[in-house]
């Protein structure tokens, strides 16, 4: 047979088998019309943002710089590692977002595993949030334990430096808005360390640094070095909430004294301070897993304050998560409280705080004599 007509055959004869495959009873859902139409149940779908979502969310400036930020921001702490849902952490960053909160904080370690939150915040910001990558002010940090061996932790110049790189790379950003110092490093120099986040600021890696979880005097040596060197030095960040305190005890004078703002996590003291643990433990909490810092232990020790505290919310209208998130924003010297969400409807409830921030001097008395039981 000639090369044409072998070549004719050969096409002839694919195109009968399919047109037959395509009308074989075996394949019905492929002979109608719809089979151009694809399946997907998921609920995802592309994002065009609230037109209203600057109207509801209060802004405060952090300290005497240039940037407010919302009286509520979205820390990725929990929830958004590899062992969680991608679609659940996409709807509550979109819901977020849609809420006027205009902060997603990270670190370097979250997860679990570690870098895993960063990497699927990069996956969503890719898919959502480009284009409104000039509305967000994103964080991340680093100063705990990252990697093995001596320049994987603490407070170097080497571990900083090569830790944000990482971090860009994890999250595909060119630069992020703030860069933490995690913790304070007791035995790298200061000097060497603030340094570094000067540094990082003139490559273009971080438009602003902060520190956090740094005693009050460091604190202070920090803002004088940072002045110096005339970088934005712009925020610390402390865990704050009813139950834990111990930012009074100097802390918050300095950052105040040093015209910084003030970022709190943990305000809901991992989740005791919710309706959740008032009658025990649930099965699925937190407290009863190994991967958070809360335990049953703990959660028993404060069973009878959080239940007090809860009749006070109750007064007020509120549940005791909004009460919590109320009371540290009552507070002038508070900038923004972080909060993480485990799905949208809890991130929407915890919002609702906004709308009674106001305590009676009944109110904040009987909650300080609470916590201090």
């Amino acid at each position: 047979m000639p090369l044409k007509q072998t070549k004719s055959f050969f096409l002839r004869s694919y195109f009968t088998k399919k047109l037959a495959i395509r009308k074989h009873p075996k394949f019905p859902y492929i002979q109608k019309k719809d089979s151009m139409n694809i399946n997907d149940k998921s609920r995802s779908t592309s994002y065009s943002p609230s037109k209203t979502r600057y109207d509801y969310m209060h802004y405060n400036r952090a300290g005497k710089s240039g940037i407010q930020l919302p009286a509520i921001s979205i820390g990725l702490w929990h929830n958004f590692g590899f062992v969680d849902s991608l679609q659940n952490g996409r709807h509550i960053l979109r819901t977020a977002f849609d809420l006027g909160i205009t902060h997603f904080d990270l670190a370097n370690n979250y997860g679990p595993p570690y870098g895993s939150a960063e990497e699927t915040f990069g996956t969503i910001f890719r898919k959502d949030f480009e284009p409104y990558r000039d509305e967000l002010f994103i964080a991340t940090k680093a100063g705990f334990d990252m990697w093995p061996g001596p320049y994987g932790n603490w407070g170097s110049r080497k571990y900083l430096i090569a830790s944000l790189d990482q971090s860009l790379k994890r999250m595909g950003l060119d630069y992020v808005d703030i860069f933490y110092h995690h913790r304070y490093d007791p035995d790298t120099p200061l000097e060497e360390t603030m340094l570094a986040l000067a540094d990082i600021v003139r490559q273009g890696k971080a438009l602003y640094v902060g520190i956090s979880n740094y005693p009050a005097e460091a604190s202070a040596k920090a803002t004088a070095l940072l002045r110096e060197l005339k970088v934005p030095f712009i925020l610390q960040q402390e865990k704050y909430s009813i139950l834990e305190r111990t930012i009074e005890q100097g802390i918050l004078d300095t950052i105040t004294k040093n015209d910084l703002g003030c970022i709190v996590f943990s305000p809901l003291a991992q989740g005791m301070l919710t309706n959740k643990y008032l009658e025990g433990i649930p099965a699925n909490s937190r407290a009863s897993k190994d991967l958070t810092y809360l335990d049953t232990t703990l959660v028993k020790k404060n069973l009878n304050k959080i239940q007090h505290l809860s009749e006070i919310a109750s007064q007020r209208g509120q549940k005791l998560s909004q009460m919590a998130i109320a009371w540290l924003l009552d507070k002038p010297q508070i900038t923004s409280v972080l909060i993480g969400a485990s799905s949208p409807e809890q991130l929407q409830e915890n919002v609702q705080s906004l709308e009674n921030l106001t305590f009676t001097d009944e109110e904040i008395a009987s909650i300080h004599a609470i916590s201090n039981k």
